[in-house]
């Protein structure tokens, strides 16, 4: 929704500003600049970035119209893994085997379907769990590897981003590419009237001025709204290793939980007392 409302403004602001000025819209309709400006960034993203990147922005971009993680994904995450621990409490770590090994299959999580629907997050607990269902690791070991497997998934996860602020940095040049040919035109049409020359400077100002605000007014901030949905991911799995390494230290599930509550921003965090509710009403189930 606010990427919508984002480019609206956008595009009201300047394009009010200019026929404030006594602009007129038309002057700004140029679709062969367009598709020069378009066309060269397409294409120097298609060299640069490899084609597992460029799926993975058109799965990113997809996202981002969607509702990001807020506090009740958050609160349901926490519940979730309460539950879990206190199956490992009550059955033992041989009771969770079956839950881990068919996470799809399992009552606890199909409670979760967010957290279902984020692979890397159920392979990230499930992984972990294993691990230490395995009873073969030390607690500052399990740290290392969770937070290296974080790391990874983080570096992974940016490379749609970094790969749009490229092309957001090219932008302003291609305008200048736009332009240039757009003098050619003009310098080719040197002895037409002069309306004929003042209309193919216009649209070479056009090419520069649609770089720069493709660079600035929607690409950058394209690929920076990108960045924060990572970002909000990697927070999503940390949650998940503080708690998880918390009941490998063996620390009450409760306990654990509230581990993992207080590594959240305050804008997500849920209460305690609100944390405290959601799990007593979980073991109703």
């Amino acid at each position: 929704m606010f990427i919508f409302i984002g480019a609206i403004v956008v595009i009201g602001g300047v394009l009010g500003g200019f026929m404030l000025e006594g602009g007129k819209a038309i002057a700004l309709y140029q679709p062969l600049e367009v598709m020069i400006i378009g066309g060269a960034a397409l294409g120097s993203l298609l060299i640069a970035t490899p084609l597992s990147v460029i799926k993975a922005i058109i799965g990113q971009i997809k996202g981002v119209f969607g509702a990001g993680l807020g506090k009740k994904d958050y609160l349901q995450l926490l519940v979730m893994m309460y539950e879990v621990f206190n199956v490992a409490r009550r059955d033992g770590l041989v009771g969770l085997e079956n839950h881990i090994e068919h996470p799809k299959e399992s009552e606890i999580f199909k409670r979760y379907p967010k957290f279902l629907a984020n692979h890397h997050a159920v392979d990230f607990f499930c992984d972990t769990m294993r691990v230490i269902i395995s009873g073969s690791v030390q607690p500052h070991d399990l740290q290392d590897l969770m937070e290296e497997d974080i790391e990874t998934l983080h570096a992974e996860e940016l490379r749609p981003s970094q790969a749009l602020s490229s092309v957001a940095d090219s932008l302003p040049g291609l305008g200048i590419v736009a332009a240039v040919l757009g003098v050619v035109l003009t310098m080719a049409a040197i002895n037409g009237p002069p309306e004929e020359i003042g209309h193919k400077v216009a649209a070479a100002l056009v090419g520069t001025f649609l770089g720069i605000l493709g660079c600035y007014g929607f690409v950058g901030p394209l690929a920076a709204c990108l960045t924060h949905r990572t970002n909000d991911t990697k927070q999503y799995l940390g949650c998940m290793k503080h708690a998880l390494l918390s009941f490998h230290k063996g620390v009450a599930g409760v306990i654990a939980v509230e581990f993992a509550r207080r590594t959240l921003y305050a804008e997500v965090r849920p209460g305690f007392t609100e944390l405290e509710k959601a799990c007593n009403e979980s073991k109703k189930r």
